[in-house]
């Protein structure tokens, strides 16, 4: 049987998946156990040999992303090719690694023993993607974890299956052993009853999920009923902090970046613009001019720097946060509510605590401004979150500004750049609400391998019996 995802501006049939029951879904895992130890097996440079075919395979497909990004999410051009480009850098990072998955001899008080510390992998990963950044997502799910010599199955989004699926059809071309890159598809009602039977079966040892904080924390008490290993990077809400000496032109520049690239539906999207109250008035005046330059448009046509959000839902919800928001005495200064999927860049200035942007995510092309006293206020209220994924500051003060970082409780912070930057080798993930466990490069490698000690005796022994 088959379910339909439908283009969030049209409404027509956008792709078309198999909804696998509970059953096909074991099956999945099942052909990815078989083919674990082959894999596992394999050498490093073979590894990175497919590994490396695969990047080529989908940038073969660029065409293909786009088309499918463009119907299934309302995506720009822009926006799908940036993700492939960012997708097979992290491919090829992977391949990269496939080398570096070492380990030590410790130094053992015991003569004549060897004591070694290996990394070994793991079994089968379960890797969960969402999708608004369905490429990079969908890629970084498995890449880390097929270097590390797992077998991987990915639970494609119901809303992107078409996207997810090309990803897979990519690295099967690439040449990977059957069974070795596995593809769940699910029909949305069916999606509670299908993850809970992949996280519960026996063959799959790690969980990867990506998506919401509320889904996020019901994976995490499955796997922790199977005494199974997450990592999850989930919601946030990212500060931008404006101090006073900032470059205002780079600030607003990264602000807009951060806060309207692919409408605002990115997890480190800049949600809250945190300004000291000495450049707040000339801040807002530019970064207002800015976004309103910021048209959208129906991506299908290409001259329009934003597209449409993903789905009625998030009109509505982000309606509300801005309705919210005026009724309670903030200003809206550019942008407002939408009656379509085609919604407008939005700034609500004088927001404060009492109102639902403040906290609440968004997901969607509106962004918060926060007005600050000083340093230490706007540290505080960056701070006043239960989210931490990403943040940002901006000051002419090198030192300061680090200074400032290092008080900012997440998992990432850049001083004088966006909070939307993504490197395959850099250590991504959050705290708190944002989740725990990091992707890319080395840090991948802990998350993706089992740390095992094993020692080699070469005297004989002594014993007390």
């Amino acid at each position: 049987m088959l379910f339909n995802r439908l283009n969030p501006l049209t409404g027509d049939v956008a792709s078309s998946a198999t909804a696998m029951t509970a059953e096909a879904a074991r099956a999945v895992v099942d052909k990815a156990a078989a083919a674990f130890p082959a894999w596992s097996s394999m050498g490093p440079n073979a590894r990175r040999a497919c590994l490396m075919k695969a990047a080529a395979e989908l940038e073969a497909r660029a065409d293909a992303f786009v088309e499918a990004m463009m119907g299934e999410i309302g995506s720009t051009e822009g926006w799908a090719r940036f993700n492939l480009m960012l997708a097979a850098s992290m491919v090829r990072e992977a391949a990269a690694i496939t080398t570096q998955i070492s380990g030590e001899v410790i130094p053992s008080d015991k003569p004549g023993c060897i004591a070694m510390a290996l990394r070994e992998p793991v079994g089968v990963v379960l890797g969960i993607a969402p999708w608004n950044a369905p490429i990079i997502l969908g890629v970084r799910a498995i890449a880390v974890p097929l270097a590390c010599g797992n077998a991987v199955v990915l639970k494609a989004s119901e809303i992107c299956p078409r996207t997810h699926m090309l990803i897979v059809e990519a690295f099967a071309k690439a040449g990977f052993p059957e069974g070795v890159v596995g593809v769940v598809t699910n029909s949305p009602d069916d999606a509670g009853e299908i993850v809970g039977a992949l996280i519960d079966h026996p063959a799959v040892r790690r969980i990867n999920f990506t998506g919401s904080t509320r889904v996020g924390r019901i994976i995490a008490r499955r796997a922790a009923e199977n005494l199974k290993p997450c990592l999850l990077e989930l919601g946030g809400k990212a500060p931008l902090i404006v101090l006073e000496d900032a470059d205002l032109d780079e600030a607003v520049k990264a602000a807009a970046f951060g806060a309207f690239m692919n409408q605002g539906q990115i997890c480190m999207s800049t949600e809250r613009i945190i300004v000291v109250d000495a450049v707040a008035d000339a801040f807002v005046q530019r970064f207002s001019a800015k976004a309103a330059s910021l048209a959208c448009g129906d991506p299908r046509e290409g001259r329009a720097p934003l597209g449409a959000v993903v789905d009625a839902r998030t009109v509505s919800h982000v309606n509300h946060l801005i309705s919210d928001a005026r009724n309670k005495g903030a200003a809206i200064v550019v942008g407002g509510e939408a009656k379509t999927v085609l919604m407008p860049a939005t700034v609500v200035d004088r927001v404060t605590d009492d109102m639902e942007i403040y906290s609440d995510e968004s997901f969607g092309p509106v962004v918060a401004v926060i007005r600050a006293k000083d340093e230490a206020d706007a540290i505080r209220l960056a701070n006043d979150s239960e989210y931490g994924l990403s943040a940002a500051v901006f000051t002419r003060d090198t030192a300061r500004g680090l200074r400032v970082a290092r008080q900012i409780r997440s998992g990432i912070c850049h001083v004088n750049g966006p909070t939307v930057h993504d490197e395959a080798q850099m250590p991504f993930g959050g705290v708190g609400a944002s989740g725990y466990g990091r992707f890319g490069g080395r840090a991948g490698i802990d998350q993706f391998t089992e740390l095992r000690w094993i020692t080699v005796e070469t005297q004989p022994g002594h014993f007390p019996i």
